[in-house]
């Protein structure tokens, strides 16, 4: 069930065989799990597009609502490592079902909500239940795709997040104009979008395969080949277990990247939470209007998101891949800040920062994964996305904060734009490692430096 050593690969009938058996898996697996992500993003954002009417309807200030989308991320990192360890020790498809169903039921109920403390108690709930939800699928993005492949991939997986906002904008639009048992439409805005995930989440039951190993929609061939791949690739992190978790935690990179994950949240709730609310008091447009309009920096961010990370594998490059859109998004948001934009001029703009904050995700991603054992990567993606996310409680609080005093949001966006600097600093900060294309044998593997970090009994993570 191994590769072959050294240059076997470029023999044609290895060479197809791996061409063939990973566009079968992109294609069995990346379709579904980008629209679990979809869905996941939309119930975690649609409360941006609810905000057009509920601030107004129930009394809510800028502070209260920036304070309620934010506190989402408490109850986030309370479950993300168990989270991602779930879906490693246990069960793919049971962690993500479950936790799907759950955050269905909570997001469908959020839109009874009649007062600040119902609306607090909602989104901290909504934030425990989709914790494992993300880091689990970069966990099970990794049993499935080889280290060389896997910035690209977990590139398109992620493109859910700009396209649920393309996704949501018009649906959200549509929906804001219902009035429909004597309940406004932003209510039936979160009811009605919480649904699909409980549904999805059925689904994922009967659809997701835990193991290679267990992949019958593959041929025989085709698993033995992926079987060996992802083997041959964690050779040198067989003996990792509770040693590597400690490790893990202890390691310089891991906190780099908590860091670098922190600023980038920020920037992302920080903008797209409250990205409707800057553009209705930038261009006095409706509440259905302003939603749609919300659509068009995410459309630009796609293929960004896209090449950045295709270009990352291609190369074998991560730190600059997720530095430099990082600090080109915090320089977008200087210049919104800095000066007064009419709407065209403040969409463009918004489309740079978007692009330049998703256009990071996969490179960021791939570095956990590339460098760690099995069971440290799982618990340092937990602990990436716990921390990480905190930053999305201060992103949507403090530009809340700043217009709740000041009346501005260009407060706010100065801070959002340094963090998305720092984002950047601390991608670069991030030491270097030799890429798996780059080593020919399971043997080098073991060897190269800093690989070795998931032996944790030999050598400890620098």
């Amino acid at each position: 069930m191994s590769q072959p050593a050294g240059g076997a690969e470029k023999t044609p009938g290895y060479a197809s065989l791996a061409t063939q058996t990973r566009r079968r898996v992109t294609a069995r697996l990346m379709p579904f799990l980008f629209l679990l992500y979809v869905i996941a993003y939309v119930d975690r954002i649609n409360i941006s597009f609810a905000a057009l009417q509920m601030n107004g309807e129930l009394g809510f200030s800028d502070s209260v609502f920036g304070f309620g989308s934010g506190i989402f991320f408490f109850g986030y990192t309370l479950l993300a490592i168990p989270g991602a360890m779930l879906v490693e020790r246990w069960s793919a498809r049971k962690a993500i079902a479950a936790t799907m169903v759950a955050w269905g039921l909570i997001a469908s109920a959020s839109g009874f909500i009649h007062a600040k403390a119902g609306f607090y108690s909602m989104r901290l709930l909504l934030g425990v239940a989709e914790a494992g939800f993300f880091p689990g699928m970069i966990t099970y993005l990794s049993h499935w795709h080889r280290a060389e492949d896997r910035a690209k991939a977990v590139a398109v997986f992620m493109t859910a997040i700009p396209v649920s906002r393309v996704v949501a904008s018009p649906v959200s639009a549509v929906l804001l104009t219902v009035n429909w048992l004597g309940l406004a439409g932003w209510r039936w805005l979160l009811i009605l979008e919480g649904a699909p995930a409980i549904a999805l989440g059925i689904a994922c039951l009967f659809y997701l395969t835990d193991w290679p190993e267990q992949a019958r929609w593959l041929s025989a061939a085709q698993r033995d080949w992926l079987a060996g791949e992802m083997e041959r690739e964690n050779y040198e992190k067989r003996r990792s277990g509770r040693a590597c978790f400690r490790e893990a935690l202890r390691g310089r990179d891991v906190w780099l990247l908590c860091l670098a994950y922190f600023g980038g949240t920020a920037g992302e709730y920080g903008l797209s939470l409250w990205l409707p609310k800057i553009l209705q008091r930038l261009g006095h447009q409706s509440a259905a209007r302003t939603a749609l309009l919300t659509a068009i920096p995410s459309l630009a961010a796609i293929p960004a998101m896209v090449l950045c990370g295709a270009h990352s594998d291609r190369t074998g490059e991560r730190r600059w891949h997720a530095a430099l859109p990082r600090m080109a998004a915090g320089a977008a948001l200087v210049a919104l800040a800095a000066q007064s934009l009419g709407v065209p001029a403040a969409l463009g703009a918004f489309s740079v920062a978007t692009a330049g904050i998703v256009a990071a995700y996969g490179p960021l991603w791939a570095i956990p994964t590339g460098i760690l054992g099995s069971s440290a990567a799982a618990a340092s993606i937990g602990l990436i996305n716990a921390f990480g996310n905190m930053g999305g409680f201060a992103g949507p609080y403090i530009i809340g904060w700043f217009s709740s005093r000041t009346g501005e949001y260009a407060g706010g966006l100065w801070s959002v734009a340094a963090a998305l600097a720092g984002s950047g600093a601390f991608a670069l900060l991030v030491r270097r490692r030799p890429q798996p294309a780059q080593l020919d044998s399971a043997a080098d593997l073991a060897r190269a430096p800093g690989r070795q970090a998931a032996v944790c009994d030999d050598v400890p993570l620098p």
